[in-house]
């Protein structure tokens, strides 16, 4: 009988983690298209909210051409005039997370589309924390593989 309320305490305790996961799983999926859908629009505000740069904070981004540029983090808190607000979409698919407790990595795929309609194709790599209870993006890696 012992053994019983052992395994039934484990079997909730197990539950209780895995629905934690899925709930910090949403969570990031919508703050990353929030992010992805706020610098399109324009939205600087809510953009900036996205994000909490750390000292450690870094965005790297390479071209099919070969390029890579490393991006000063503080632009996605404070963009140069004309960065954002170009339109466009986005779709992400592919996630692949790894969560510990108030930090986590998020690989994905990207499509991106221009308002000419001329598509991108990137592997994108996130770095998050849980700051206050919410989720918001350290740093992050963009290798764009393909464009129109």
């Amino acid at each position: 009988m012992r053994h019983f309320f052992l395994c039934l305490l484990l079997a909730g305790s197990c539950l209780a983690s895995s629905g934690q996961l899925l709930k910090d799983t949403v969570e990031i999926k919508l703050l990353l298209e929030k992010e992805s859908a706020t610098w399109r629009s324009g939205d600087e505000k809510a953009h900036a909210a996205c994000w909490s740069i750390k000292p450690y904070s870094r965005i790297l981004v390479s071209t099919p051409a070969g390029k890579c540029f490393d991006v000063p983090p503080s632009l996605m808190e404070h963009p140069q005039p004309g960065m954002m607000g170009k339109g466009g979409s986005a779709v992400n698919s592919n996630y692949r997370f790894s969560i510990q407790e108030n930090t986590a990595w998020v690989s994905h795929d990207e499509l991106s589309t221009a308002t000419d309609g001329k598509r991108s194709w990137s592997y994108e790599m996130r770095m998050l924390e849980k700051i206050n209870g919410e989720w918001k993006l350290v740093g992050q890696s963009i290798h764009i593989y393909k464009q129109e």
